[in-house]
């Protein structure tokens, strides 16, 4: 049986900033709903260890094609990812609830 290749995960700042602020949003509201949430996110990173690429390629307009990855979470977050390598970069964590074309300035 041959073993699944196992990859690094790095989490940058700004998505761990992103992270932050929609529990904090979330967490005013509701505080377990808050602590899921984090909790579920963290774990869907977390699980990026192995096999990162069986989620799809990000296809928008203003985004290079087969650039990020995109995993939705919780119905509502997207976590933006690249693979370079044995390497797992995960740079955003975006509200689906928002616009993110700002991802391009």
């Amino acid at each position: 049986m041959e073993n699944n290749p196992q990859y690094n995960v790095i989490i940058s700042d700004r998505a761990r900033q992103m992270l932050a602020g929609h529990v904090r949003f979330l967490a005013e509201k509701s505080l377990p709903a808050a602590r899921k949430m984090k909790n579920d996110l963290i774990d869907a990173i977390k699980s990026l260890y192995q096999m990162p690429e069986r989620f799809p390629f990000l296809a928008a307009d203003f985004i290079p094609p087969n650039k990020y990855h995109k995993m939705l979470v919780g119905k509502r977050y997207l976590i933006l990812y690249q693979i370079k390598g044995q390497m797992v970069y995960v740079d955003y964590i975006v509200d689906c609830r928002q616009d993110y074309e700002w991802l391009i300035r």
